[in-house]
């Protein structure tokens, strides 16, 4: 009984939070609907003639609440007395609801206080809220002049509150694409478990996206300029419609809620298709074909006129070239950013499937949209208004894969085109002129100056791969003090500031006192290029040596300086350095003037001799940058 417990306490906790995700649908589904009824009954009492009371017009408002989600009317009250159908969803009535749904499942699935449920839980909760109201207002609208037809309010009533629903969710967990639920196929739920496919996906979402707001964008300009040129038939037709200011005001809004209707024919006019204008009647590009049964209606005035087109008409192509050159703008910019690396672009068949992929993405929600944009306004010759679907986006897809395509594969190759990608601004490190040298021996340097040159040029390159994020990226002509802290003393995050805090000494600077170094040295040249040249190397016992460890970091002498220097710093705790094999006298000599001496006047004593007038020198003498690496040493004091 103990050990059920647990379980019982969640299953307890578990309940409430479904009950609440219920009522956030109800509560969402009753604001639209409410803040719906208002407007109608505002219209309705502003008014002078109505024909029904508010019984009447609070049916006619669930009705048209309906009609938002999806859902067929039906005027039973006809001058033929066959009921006609009304499908012609106003778009912009469908976004408060659609909102309502979605921000109800989303603060259902992550609430702010309280137990959460499950995320199926918080959905089926909140989808069954909402279709709860949805029933009820069916039902109270089968007495209105405005009637919902049954078969409809499964489908696509059921399905666009499923759909915001689903999304909300979606959003409370972070818009992850993915895991896949269980019985999806196994081949896809290993595609989409990657991380390269769901970058991917991601931008190809990202591209069709953009590619339909240009549509509807291109659509609405469209339409602005067609009203333009018939501004006159415009307005006798919204002046015709209603005699006082209440009416107007109901068709000015009614005009507004198919805003992004027309958006879509008008997108729909420029892919190719166009639109129906009644059961025999076509707009299209090339003209008007049949006899249109068009209603007096402001927005309908934009239609073109009878006969073949020209080409103000053509020009209408115009929109459907800018989606998909902004679909392959914006997948090429994934394909090859501005702040990465040529190698990490995509290759030329990746940036061909990506831009493929988001041209069957716009040409879906194309469908989608011109489906649910048009509809029947009554029998007969009105039974067919708007887009055709099955023709406009298989349309919207051919445009943006044709154009789409081949201009992303250009873009990428203007990208990645040599030299050096210098449209972006990029410029390599300026190679400085060898500047003259100071050092009065003539262009030698001490052992102690070409380590320290060694050794400030692999940590300048370690501080600029970390500060620039990847290593070899190039700098910026706005930025250039990126990847250069290290070099400037800038004391930025990572940099030599940090390191003063830290237990590791910072590579050592020039001091005043040392002579003037020679030209900047590639990596690994310091000593194998100097070594002919060094303090010391004329005296007997020395041999030239050509090549030694690129990386100081790691030498004994390197290893040894930082030991002493924690040392110091613990107070004694640390113990001695661990005692290596001996070195031989030739290479002890170039540890500091006084063992160089001191090989010279042995004459090859013996190798623990040299080292140890060495150490001697290396406790004993700080003050001239010979000595043992310290946080105040010039140089360490150790041989490679």
């Amino acid at each position: 009984m103990t050990q059920r417990a647990p379980q019982v306490t969640a299953d307890r906790n578990r309940a409430p939070a479904l009950v609440s995700a219920l009522l956030r649908g109800v509560v969402a589904a009753g604001l639209g609907l409410g803040a719906l009824a208002v407007l109608v009954v505002v219209v309705w009492i502003s008014s002078p003639y109505p024909d029904s009371g508010p019984d009447g017009a609070l049916r006619s408002a669930a009705g048209i609440w309906l009609l938002a989600h999806g859902a067929g009317l039906v005027r039973p009250d006809t001058l033929s007395g066959i009921p006609a159908p009304v499908g012609v969803v106003p778009l912009l009535l469908a976004v408060g609801p659609l909102w309502l749904t979605h921000r109800a499942a989303r603060d259902a699935a992550d609430p702010e206080e309280g137990p959460a449920p499950s995320r199926t839980g918080a959905f089926c909760a909140v989808t069954a809220g909402y279709l709860l109201v949805v029933a009820g207002a069916a039902a109270y609208a089968r007495g209105g002049a405005l009637r919902a037809d049954p078969d409809t309010l499964a489908f696509p009533v059921a399905v666009v509150v499923a759909g915001a629903a689903a999304a909300g969710v979606w959003t409370a967990a972070g818009r992850p694409l993915g895991p896949l639920p269980s019985w999806s196929p196994l081949a896809l739920q290993e595609a989409v478990a990657r991380t390269l496919f769901r970058d991917r996906a991601e931008a190809a979402c990202r591209s069709a996206a953009v590619g339909v707001a240009v549509l509807l964008g291109g659509g609405a300009l469209l339409v602005a300029v067609a009203l333009g040129r018939n501004a006159a038939v415009a307005q006798d037709a919204f002046l015709g419609l209603a005699g006082d200011w209440a009416g107007r005001i109901a068709v000015l809004l009614l005009a507004v809620a198919l805003v992004p209707n027309a958006a879509l024919w008008g997108a729909s006019y420029g892919l190719g298709p166009g639109f129906a204008l009644g059961a025999g009647a076509t707009a299209t590009p090339l003209g008007l074909d049949g006899a249109p049964a068009v209603p007096r209606f402001p927005l309908l005035a934009a239609v073109p006129g009878p006969g073949p087109g020209n080409w103000p008409n053509w020009a209408a192509a115009a929109v459907p070239v800018a989606a998909a050159l902004a679909v392959a703008w914006f997948t090429v910019r994934r394909a090859a950013p501005a702040d990465a690396p040529r190698a990490q672009a995509w290759s030329w068949r990746e940036t061909a499937r990506v831009t493929l992929l988001a041209a069957l993405g716009c040409g879906l929600a194309t469908a989608v949209l011109a489906a649910w944009a048009g509809g029947p306004l009554g029998t007969g010759e009105l039974s067919a208004f708007g887009p055709v679907w099955w023709l406009t986006g298989p349309a919207a897809f051919a445009w943006t894969a044709v154009i789409g395509v081949p201009a992303a594969l250009l873009l990428r190759l203007w990208r990645l085109r040599t030299p050096g990608w210098a449209w972006r601004g990029d410029v390599a490190d300026a190679q400085e002129p060898p500047a003259a040298d100071a050092d009065a021996g003539g262009g030698r340097v001490t052992y102690e100056e070409a380590f320290e040159d060694e050794f400030e040029g692999a940590y300048e390159g370690a501080y600029e791969e970390d500060a620039g994020g990847a290593a070899g990226r190039p700098r910026r002509w706005w930025a250039p003090w990126r990847g250069r802290g290290a070099a400037d003393g800038d004391g930025g995050p990572g940099g030599p500031a940090d390191l003063a805090g830290s237990s590791v000494p910072a590579p050592a600077r020039a001091s005043a006192k040392s002579p003037a170094k020679s030209p900047a040295k590639a990596p690994g040249a310091a000593f194998g290029a100097q070594s002919g040249t060094v303090a010391g190397s004329d005296g007997p016992g020395f041999e030239p040596y050509d090549f030694l460890p690129t990386d100081p970091w790691h030498e004994k002498g390197a290893r040894e300086a930082r030991w002493a220097s924690l040392q110091r710093g613990s107070g004694g705790l640390m113990a001695d350095f661990p005692a290596g094999p001996a070195e031989p006298a030739g290479l002890a000599g170039l540890a500091g003037p006084a063992a160089s001496s001191a090989v010279r006047g042995a004459g090859g004593a013996d190798a623990k001799a040299v080292k140890d007038t060495t150490d001697t020198t290396d406790t004993t003498d700080t003050t001239d940058g010979q000595g043992t690496d310290g946080p105040d040493g010039d140089g360490p004091a150790a041989t490679p």
